[in-house]
């Protein structure tokens, strides 16, 4: 592929978020000495300098179609090796494990293919919660009255049908506005003593008797004859 090297300069030096810089001690396939070089990973571009702050990098690894693997050859030392037909592989070196595993896991996902395959499993992810979704959506069942069944009806025009109405009445509801307005309030009860009742009675039931003692002191009515045809 062809590379413009104006343009990678321009980018290795630009203000473009760093993902990772550090410096690494690099050798290549041919010479066993390792250089000392600064190192500065945007995106799946490596540059390295020869010092920190310089504008143009010595060289840039392109981190696609590769590996990152461990070496044996020195302590806390790895690889990033490249199957193709031609391919070069870099030997680079940390001074610490920690600092060697870092690098490592960020060289590992900054490859295009990687993010790939990021996307797609999010992407399943996203399904899998999506129709999680629908399935609980589904499953919740919304009960709805049928048309026909009868409805309670408002407040207000409820009515007891054991209630017995006259015939007035009958034609408003009770407890409904317009039957407030035609029932006429309940005057008070007088209040009688039982003494005053007893007498009352008593004395109506003594007229009767006298009455009826008068009635049977007066003779009876003469028979008449008798006309024989």
């Amino acid at each position: 592929m062809k590379i413009n090297e104006k343009n990678l300069c321009a980018f290795a030096s630009s203000a473009t978020p760093v993902d990772r810089e550090g410096w690494l001690d690099m050798r290549g396939e041919v010479g066993k000495s390792y250089q000392r070089r600064w190192f500065t990973l945007k995106g799946n571009l490596l540059f390295y300098f020869d010092k920190k702050g310089d504008k143009e990098p010595v060289g840039v690894v392109i981190l696609e179609g590769c590996t990152i693997e461990l070496t044996e050859e020195e302590c806390y030392s790895f690889k990033i090796v490249f199957h193709c037909e031609g391919g070069r592989t870099y030997y680079l070196c940390t001074n610490s494990q920690a600092s060697m595993e870092a690098w490592m896991k960020a060289l590992a996902c900054a490859s295009y293919d990687y993010m790939k395959l990021m996307v797609a499993e999010l992407q399943r992810q996203l399904d899998e919660a999506q129709a999680e979704e629908a399935a609980e959506a589904a499953a919740m069942v919304t009960v709805t009255p049928p048309d026909d069944e009868p409805k309670v009806p408002p407040r207000g025009q409820r009515y007891n049908p054991f209630n017995r109405v006259t015939e007035s009445e009958s034609k408003t509801v009770q407890g409904s506005r317009h039957h407030k307005e035609n029932v006429r309030p309940e005057l008070p009860r007088k209040k009688v003593p039982f003494r005053e009742i007893h007498t009352q009675h008593g004395r109506a039931i003594l007229a009767h008797r006298s009455e009826w003692r008068a009635r049977r002191r007066q003779p009876p009515p003469p028979e008449q004859p008798l006309i024989q045809l």
